[in-house]
């Protein structure tokens, strides 16, 4: 590493260089790497081409999909070593420790990113050198890997639409979501360094996530280059997130019809990635009646009309939409939403469904 890289490690203390994947790791829980690393970690793991492949997990502490299939690909290098250097981010261990997406003292490790307005607490100094050492090393391509609380396929996210952040994205899922906000994402503050993508690999503890995610590292560590060609209308299911939803902090919520502000209907979170029609209903109006679900514009443009109707008691659609990342989860919803509702559009951005 370069002096700047040094001097930047001095301004965000928490983060941690290793050269080598020790052979203890391989085996290690996320729960346990506390025992083995002293905080969030950057390992740079040589392989035959040097411009690294960027890799980030458990940036969520309770989402060890990511962890799991780095051990895969680290073993599998065992034997043969990498077809490309790896920088592989191991980010909230002590959240892992805890099986807990953020400990109550922490920023979310996935908020705090350049382009965070946070940018000022300690998570964000860690996010900004790992961004600069990152950069430095002219990186091929970054991934970011998570799980979801929700039913939900496994698919893509990105922030740009150009060709080698679709065929990245491609690589692994043909259904990928085009996406501005949140902010102060891992995959956003990459887009402006190298291609860059988060996947979504379905609910902790499934090992075909574990597979998949796996096999998707592989896949990107043994490319050469990106296809010169752009990717057909045919080969991908291109939806953009609109909006997000959120339940107010002082409002309480139910899936098992107890009386609260709102009352969510138990099998919410299977309406995920279907396409939606005015009317659907998503629960019934509880307490006072009065409650509102929070609809926040995702990106620059601005929401036009209502997207729900609340007028029969009713928690309904006004207008057609394509949810994801629904959860039952009261955890995530307080800490970050109840879902997201998307629109399907072409590669040049052109809204396909209204």
């Amino acid at each position: 590493m370069d002096n700047s890289a040094e001097e930047l490690l001095i301004a965000g203390p928490q983060l941690h260089m290793l050269d080598r994947f020790a052979p203890e790791l391989l085996d290690l829980p996320a729960a346990e790497l506390w025992r083995a690393l002293k905080g969030p970690t950057l390992f740079r793991i040589e392989g035959r081409q040097p411009k690294p492949l960027f890799v980030s997990v458990l940036l969520h502490g309770n989402e060890d999909t990511g962890w799991q299939a780095v051990q895969s690909v680290m073993k599998e290098a065992a034997a043969r070593g990498l077809p490309r250097t790896m920088l592989l981010f191991v980010g909230n261990i002590d959240a892992a420790r805890a099986n807990v997406r953020t400990l109550p003292a922490q920023n979310d490790y996935n908020r705090t990113w350049p382009g965070t307005l946070s940018e000022h607490v300690p998570e964000a100094a860690v996010m900004r050198a790992v961004i600069e050492i990152v950069r430095a090393a002219e990186p091929f391509a970054s991934i970011d890997i998570h799980n979801n609380t929700g039913h939900n396929p496994h698919y893509a996210c990105l922030n740009e639409l150009s060709d080698p952040f679709l065929h990245l994205a491609r690589l692994f899922s043909r259904t990928i979501v085009y996406f501005k906000k949140p902010l102060g994402v891992q995959s956003a503050a990459m887009a402006h360094v190298c291609p860059s993508v988060t996947v979504e690999c379905g609910r902790v503890g499934g090992m075909a996530g574990v597979e998949h995610a796996a096999e998707f590292v592989h896949a990107a560590l043994a490319m050469s280059h990106f296809p010169t060609k752009s990717l057909p209308e045919s080969e991908i299911d291109l939806l953009q997130t609109r909006a997000i939803l959120k339940i107010p902090e002082d409002a309480t919520f139910s899936f098992d019809g107890r009386d609260a502000d709102m009352r969510l209907r138990a099998d919410l979170d299977h309406l995920n990635f279907s396409e939606l029609s005015a009317g659907t209903v998503f629960g019934t109006l509880g307490g006072s009646g009065a409650r509102r679900l929070e609809v926040v514009p995702c990106g620059d443009f601005k929401l036009r009309g209502d997207y729900f109707d609340y007028q029969t008691g009713e928690i309904r659609l006004a207008r057609p939409a394509i949810p994801s990342m629904l959860t039952l989860d009261p955890n995530a919803i307080r800490l970050d939403c109840l879902g997201y509702l998307m629109q399907r559009i072409a590669r040049d951005g052109t809204i396909l469904t209204p």
